[in-house]
């Protein structure tokens, strides 16, 4: 039998969030990582921050990593970025995000839900961390890992 992370995407609409992924990232130092799993046992922002931490999302030059953390059976996410961010950001940063993601998560559109989620991260990212053709590179995988 197969996990329900496994359903969750199709490989096509895994694709499309790699490559929003790669996308968003051509406009910011910031790096966007989307982490599946089943659950999260409870504590959806609590598991977001252990996840980001396992995936050594902390080892950006700016700390300007972003997780978008999904957790399938409590149909809930969490979007949680690095120290470089929340330093500089009001709390509100990430609302308009999260509402376009939610929008799209109630009517079952959770490939399209995170396609617009990490092309509007990228977006606000660049405002306060443009990418600099001389100085950036891409720091993490743009991979989507699951647990």
């Amino acid at each position: 039998m197969q996990s329900k992370v496994e359903d969750f995407l199709t490989t096509i609409e895994e694709q499309e969030i790699v490559a929003a992924i790669r996308e968003a990232e051509k406009q910011t130092s910031g790096e966007i990582r989307v982490h599946i799993e089943n659950t999260s046992n409870g504590n959806v922002d609590a598991r977001a921050l252990e996840v980001f931490s396992i995936l050594k999302m902390h080892n950006t030059k700016l700390q300007n990593g972003v997780l978008i953390y999904v957790s399938v059976e409590e149909r809930a996410f969490a979007i949680y970025g690095d120290k470089g961010i929340n330093d500089i950001v009001s709390n509100t940063f990430w609302d308009e995000t999260v509402g376009i993601m939610q929008s799209h998560f109630k009517n079952g559109h959770y490939k399209q839900g995170l396609v617009d989620g990490i092309l509007k991260a990228g977006t606000e990212l660049q405002i306060h961390f443009p990418w600099n053709s001389n100085t950036d590179e891409n720091e993490l995988p743009n991979t989507i890992s699951k647990g």
